[in-house]
């Protein structure tokens, strides 16, 4: 079908859809699968799209993309026809305008950062001479595609400024092309490398540079590490690692892979396997063996060990942060050249109280980043591991910092619920000075109009959960406030305090936002992580849930004012929420998902998940699976609250046929229940998972999702 015939389906859709009371119709065609000796019902399997070829399952049919316009026209025609929202959008569109801003990289003289003001649909590439120099645009991203879809994903200056390589994709595919960027001259060179690439290091005089690809575009898990020299073939590059057939490791061939990084001074590559979500295994290789023999000599650091290693390189030896015997993180040198256990050197030991999250380099010190109770904290090192105090943030809120092995400069950035993020520059030598603003895009919004706070509560098991409540100064909490509860709680990833200018909007209209530190999620060390995972992973459940009935029990809302939104692995939680507690919630938003846990890993790179979240290949793992599929939990004559489900067509990560067969069975409930609330669909054609989407959708996604969350919880002008 073209893309014109598309719009004019599209349009007659839109047309019909206007007319109709009730969504598209989804045909009911059963197939019977029996999974570990259990009979699996799947009434809506052909949406999938076309599972005939292995390598491409899931390609969309003509009917799969029939329904798909018919169920986004009737989406379209219901929130398009809500009271105020053109308005509301009007009110979004300037909280969305606001710029963002990265921390410069400095190469020399030269600082290059990211930056995106006002209207520009995405960020541009800039460069100052000097921290305090006057930018100039590297890179538009909107010279290189007027539709505003192409995005500049990842940038990597070469160590004398000279050059850069950037790596670019479109409509949210992920499949990222490698560049190269004479800066100078601000021209684009010849070479491209595509098939997702990103850059791992450069050679410190700028002739080569080493970097991570597939193999094969279409294959996820044909990751590589290889080196490219100037002057060469791109088809004769040295490999240096590659990832495991399944032939070779069936346990391996279904995680990460491979990946690697040079050090600085050209001397040494780390090359790394992760083997899990959250273990990898790591070597070195001394590069002068490698120029002089074409031989990969790895060099064993961590091998078959369940923790994650990994850390910055100076002089021969590796500052490395590992979780072996140190759940929440401990540093230890690691001399290159003999890299056994026993010539390592613990220098930082594990603090029960705080979790490392990163290590890094200045010219005189280690910079280590803390997580306490969920925000962040910078403290300095000797490189004997002698402290040397922390550095002076703004307040409690999450904070990143880009260092240089060769200053004492560093760059932070730091945000909060009620402090726009912020780039500061300081300086290492005097940690508690006060930071100064090195770029801060304007906000048009009080930050300090709201009151934020971390509350404590127990989960259904007794277990203590953090999370942060947020709503503005002087509300009364009188049980009846509008409440938009959102969460993750997996792959250690950490839910911290952030910025964000849209959520004014909803504070101004009598809105409470609440964010918990779900098990799964990494704020609290390996251990809170574990505690989420496999045959844990309920436990994330529980603890939304138990988070939804804290608000009401506080005073903050009750179930008619509660909604919950959540993307990805965050639209899995909510697709379980409302599954297992439909009566606690008005409204769900349930974003780019994963809903068929029975089937998620045969589809796109979701093998790469199963260390996480489980197989129903495995028989053990079957039966925890099938316990909490949403999919498979839908039932009939249940009351679900209004749901609005969300995916990417172009989605690389999570296919969107969880959200196709969601809103299919959900439907089909909705139809034979009195008074039954709404559920909706919108496939975005022009987009991913969610990554390098413009501006202008991002505002359209916004003012959508948002409008329905508010005509559910009786926020809109009667």
């Amino acid at each position: 079908m073209t893309r014109w015939m598309r719009t004019a389906l599209l349009s007659l859709c839109l047309a019909n859809a206007a007319l109709a009371a009730s969504p598209p119709a989804s045909r009911i065609q059963p197939v019977t699968d029996t999974v570990q000796g259990v009979a699996i019902v799947d009434n809506y399997r052909w949406l999938e799209g076309d599972n005939s070829d292995p390598k491409q399952l899931g390609v969309a049919t003509a009917e799969v993309s029939e329904w798909t316009d018919a169920q986004n026209a009737f989406t379209r025609s219901a929130l398009d026809s809500l009271p105020g929202r053109k308005d509301l959008e009007d009110r979004l569109r300037p909280l969305m305008e606001v710029g963002t801003v990265t921390a410069p990289q400095a190469r020399g003289r030269r600082y290059f950062y990211r930056k995106r003001e006002g209207n520009q649909n995405q960020a541009l590439i800039y460069v100052r001479e000097g921290a305090n120099g006057t930018p100039r645009v590297l890179l538009d991203p909107a010279q290189l595609d007027s539709t505003g879809l192409t995005t500049i994903e990842w940038f990597d200056p070469s160590e004398n400024g000279k050059q850069m390589l950037y790596g670019t994709y479109r409509a949210g595919d992920e499949n990222t092309t490698l560049h190269v960027f004479d800066v100078d001259s601000a021209k684009t060179l010849p070479l491209e490398i595509p098939s997702k690439t990103r850059g791992s290091g450069w050679l410190p005089d700028g002739s080569g540079f080493f970097y991570s690809n597939l193999l094969d575009a279409k294959d996820p898990y044909s990751g590589q590490v290889k080196f490219h020299k100037f002057g060469a073939e791109v088809a004769h590059d040295a490999l240096l690692i590659r990832q495991f057939t399944p032939e070779e490791n069936k346990k391996l061939a279904t995680t990460f892979g491979p990946f690697g990084f040079s050090s600085r001074d050209g001397k040494w590559l780390i090359l790394g396997y992760s083997t899990g979500t959250r273990n990898n295994d790591l070597w070195s290789v001394e590069l002068a063996k490698f120029w002089k023999t074409g031989q990969v000599e790895r060099n064993p650091i961590v091998v078959g060990e369940e923790a994650q290693s990994n850390g910055p390189v100076s002089n021969g030896v590796m500052y490395m942060l590992t979780t072996l015997g140190a759940p929440n993180g401990r540093v230890v040198t690691v001399p290159l050249a003999d890299p056994a256990r026993a010539h390592w050197k613990e220098i930082i030991p594990e603090r029960k109280d705080a979790v490392i999250q990163s290590v890094d380099l200045g010219k005189d010190e280690l910079v280590v980043t803390y997580l306490h109770n969920a925000t962040s904290r910078i403290e300095l090192f000797s490189f004997d591991g002698k402290s040397r105090g922390e550095v002076r943030l703004p307040g409690i809120g999450t904070a990143g910092i880009t260092t240089d092995e060769d200053s004492n400069e560093a760059f932070v950035t730091f945000a909060s619920f009620n402090y726009p993020s912020s780039v500061l520059r300081v300086d290492l030598a005097q940690p508690s000075a006060e930071p100064v603003v090195w770029d801060r895009p304007a906000v048009p919004v009080d930050p300090q109009t709201v009151e934020v706070k971390q509350e404590w509560y127990a989960s259904k098991d007794g277990t203590k959960v953090s999370m942060f409540v947020v709503h503005k100064k002087g509300l009364k909490l009188d049980g009846n406030n509008p409440t938009l509860l959102t969460g993750y709680g997996g792959f250690t990833i950490s839910e911290t305090p952030a910025f964000s200018a849209t959520l004014f909007q909803w504070f101004d209209a009598g809105g409470v936002f609440a964010l918990p530190n779900l098990r799964g999620g990494g704020e609290y060390g390996e251990a809170w992580h574990k505690g989420g995972m496999l045959d844990r992973k309920q436990n994330v459940f529980d603890d939304f849930i138990a988070a939804a009935e804290h608000l009401i029990a506080a005073g903050y809302t009750n179930p008619k004012k509660l909604a919950i939104s959540g993307g990805s692995n965050g639209g899995l939680l909510t697709g379980a929420a409302i599954t297992q507690r439909p009566e606690l919630f008005a409204a769900a938003i349930v974003a780019v998902p994963l809903l068929d846990m029975l089937r998620y890993q045969d589809f796109l790179m979701a093998r790469y998940w199963i260390p996480e979240y489980g197989s129903a290949e495995d028989p053990d793992q079957f039966k925890f699976l099938y316990a909490y599929s949403p999919y498979q939990r839908v039932r009939a004559g249940t009351h679900y609250p209004a749901v609005l489900l969300t995916a990417g067509e172009h989605d690389a990560r999570v296919h969107p046929l969880h959200a196709r067969k969601m809103t299919a069975a959900l439907q089909a409930v909705a139809a034979a229940v009195p008074d039954a609330n709404p559920v909706y669909l919108w496939v975005d054609r022009e987009a991913g998972h969610g990554q390098g989407k413009p501006l202008n959708l991002r505002i359209r996604d916004t003012a959508d999702q948002r409008i329905f969350l508010m005509s559910r919880l009786g926020m809109l002008a009667k």
